[in-house]
């Protein structure tokens, strides 16, 4: 758990960085900054979408998860969840944009190979050296995002924790389950919701993306149907 508590006190150290110089950003420059960091969002999830395989099971798991996250009304939830929160705390702010900085910064630093395959390492042979430099990838974003989206990146040191923390804890027990192609396919739906993340940056869409999450768990559950029924 050591090399998760690194990677999480990196992200907090960074979001206090990030803070600071966002103090001292004008208004235009910040946004100016927000649309870069929607450019290589963009890029980020085109390089990892596709390096899908079975384009079948990406639009399957696509259209499941984001079935099941219309009808719970994901976004709507979080969104709501968002806004009482800053009134309890009696804090002025747009709450779509605290969640949409928070959503951002989870999902570019807690999709991809190197955040599953790491933890497991971590559990199951105490080799930290990909969750050290995952901690180092992520002090340097996490400055950036924040000077960019605010405060709300910091929910993404608790979210890294309780889930490369539950990853490394149960490494044992999940290891046989996230094979190289579940991972693969976790990554590469993940990396479709960075895209989608990307161009809300860039305002040329407004994807709900909060609705589409639940097909990063339907994606692996697609793949074992396809296996098993030898598709």
């Amino acid at each position: 758990m050591f090399a998760v508590i690194v990677n999480t006190l990196a992200i907090i150290f960074a979001v206090i960085i990030g803070l600071i110089i966002r103090k001292g950003l004008p208004e235009n420059i910040s946004g100016s900054i927000i649309k870069a960091l929607g450019l290589c969002t963009v890029i980020i999830g085109v390089q990892g979408a596709i390096k899908e395989d079975n384009i079948l099971i990406l639009i399957v798991s696509i259209v499941i998860g984001l079935t099941i996250g219309e009808l719970l009304d994901a976004d709507g939830h979080v969104n709501r969840f968002t806004d009482n929160l800053l009134k309890k705390f009696a804090r002025k702010g747009n709450s779509s944009k605290l969640t949409e900085a928070f959503i951002t910064s989870c999902l570019i630093m807690n999709v991809g190979a190197m955040v599953i395959v790491g933890s497991l390492d971590a559990g199951l042979r105490s080799d930290f050296t990909m969750l050290y430099t995952k901690s180092l990838l992520d002090f340097v974003a996490g400055i950036m995002l924040t000077a960019a989206m605010g405060v709300g990146v910091m929910g993404s040191a608790a979210f890294t924790f309780l889930f490369q923390g539950g990853i490394v804890i149960l490494a044992g027990y999940i290891a046989p389950y996230l094979s190289d192609a579940v991972i693969d396919e976790m990554s590469c739906t993940g990396c479709l919701l960075i895209l989608a993340l990307g161009l809300n940056m860039l305002e040329l869409t407004k994807f709900k993306v909060i609705n589409y999450l639940p097909a990063l768990i339907v994606a692996p559950l697609v793949l074992m149907l396809t296996q098993y029924f030898g598709f």
